[in-house]
């Protein structure tokens, strides 16, 4: 029953579009299939399977003797904790909606440290390849990749910008420091990591929530911050809330 369960909750998500909050969006369709398969194999295995030995009444001896004072609780006791199970597998994969990951897993996890890799899990191209690439294009990633491996002020001298991300605080600065952030995914949300860009803005916190999404523009410079231990941030000119966008993940 479980099985079917799971099952029925791939195909759900995956036909609402919300699959790619588990699973990098290469990876969707192999999934579907794999489930329907999956789900054929048990409904087959159903069919097939002969029924239990108990549940045959003519093999010659009386089924009226006594099973014991407690067998019938206990019987009872299992199926209760059986249909609790599935209820609750039915809650959590088709009636909760779908949660993506948040500051508490960048809490858990390096912000940052796979910024400087690709989805294939490879180091990224040097610096100097990004820096001639036309930055309109560039992601919260390429952005947060080319602080990380250390592009200089005055790369960053002139250069607008427009970031879209969850808030998360700077532990070293969380008064005057946030970062506009993503989670990168490879393969699935289990391997997500989160990338970010330093924001330099004193009392951001009294404007934004932790975890909500905001697009923000603005420039780059040296950081103003004696805490954080960014060299460089974004300084904003204008900061948007929005509503989570449906692909939260960067890939």
């Amino acid at each position: 029953m479980l099985s079917l369960v799971g099952v029925v909750a791939i195909v759900w998500l995956a036909v609402t579009g919300q699959l790619g909050l588990y699973i990098h969006p290469r990876y969707v369709v192999f999934t579907v299939v794999m489930a329907v398969l999956a789900g054929v194999i048990v409904i087959a295995a159903f069919a097939l399977l002969p029924s239990a030995p108990g549940d045959d009444h003519d093999h010659g001896h009386d089924h009226d003797h006594d099973h014991g004072p407690g067998s019938g609780r206990r019987e009872w006791f299992w199926t209760a904790v059986t249909a609790l199970i599935v209820v609750g597998a039915v809650a959590a994969l088709l009636v909760l909606p779908p949660a993506t990951l948040t500051t508490a897993t960048v809490d858990q996890r390096d912000l940052n440290a796979s910024a400087a890799l690709t989805d294939q899990g490879t180091v990224e191209a040097p610096p100097a390849d990004l820096v001639g690439s036309d930055t309109d294009s560039f992601t919260v990633k390429d952005w947060a990749s080319l602080l990380r491996q250390g592009a200089g002020e005055d790369y960053f001298a002139g250069k607008t910008a427009t970031l879209t991300g969850f808030v998360t605080p700077d532990p070293a600065d969380p008064d005057n420091v946030f970062y506009v952030a993503r989670f990168v995914v490879t393969c699935c949300a289990v391997d997500a990591q989160p990338v970010g860009v330093p924001v330099y803005l004193p009392g951001w916190a009294n404007q934004y929530a932790v975890d909500s999404w905001v697009t923000a523009t603005g420039g780059f410079g040296a950081n103003p911050s004696v805490s954080s231990a960014q060299a460089i941030v974004f300084e904003p000119t204008r900061i948007v809330p929005i509503d989570q966008p449906a692909e939260p993940y960067v890939y």
